[in-house]
């Protein structure tokens, strides 16, 4: 396939091993796509919404976000895109440590389009990443960004 596209992600984790291993699998992998990192829920929406200092900030292909976040928890950030006209239509990946039932279905539940749990093994984590990335590049037809 040559009709690839880079796309931009956004990762919203608040964990620099886990932000340091997203970045490792993205440089790693054959498609080089733009991350981008926010620490919390708040500096989220705010890329997002393009607001306070994210104004220039692209609007993102895929988000990959992390339950378990300060200031604005993963679950309310998944409520605020998903019932946001403007941003509804945007991917959204939980990758999370958490594998409760209770929070694979609330994430489904509030439309999250996929919810993988991390890996804590280095080159399985690695390869996690990985997928999601070559699905949302080589497999799903995704929305030109507004």
């Amino acid at each position: 396939m040559n009709d690839l596209r880079w796309i931009d992600v956004l990762l919203v984790e608040d964990d620099p091993g886990d932000v340091l291993l997203t970045r490792e699998a993205f440089e790693l992998n054959k498609v080089k796509n733009k991350l981008h990192v926010v620490n919390d829920g708040e500096q989220a929406m705010a890329f997002l919404r393009k607001e306070e200092g994210y104004e220039d900030a692209p609007t993102p292909d895929l988000v990959l976000l992390d339950l378990n976040l300060p200031r604005k928890d993963g679950r309310e950030v998944l409520q605020d895109i998903k019932s946001d006209e403007s941003l509804r239509r945007i991917p959204v990946v939980v990758l999370t440590t958490s594998e409760a039932e209770e929070d694979i279905l609330r994430s489904y539940n509030l439309h999250a389009n996929a919810y993988v749990s991390k890996p804590v093994d280095f080159d399985q984590f690695i390869s996690v990443v990985r997928r999601i990335d070559d699905f949302f590049v080589t497999v799903v037809k995704l929305p030109n960004s507004a």
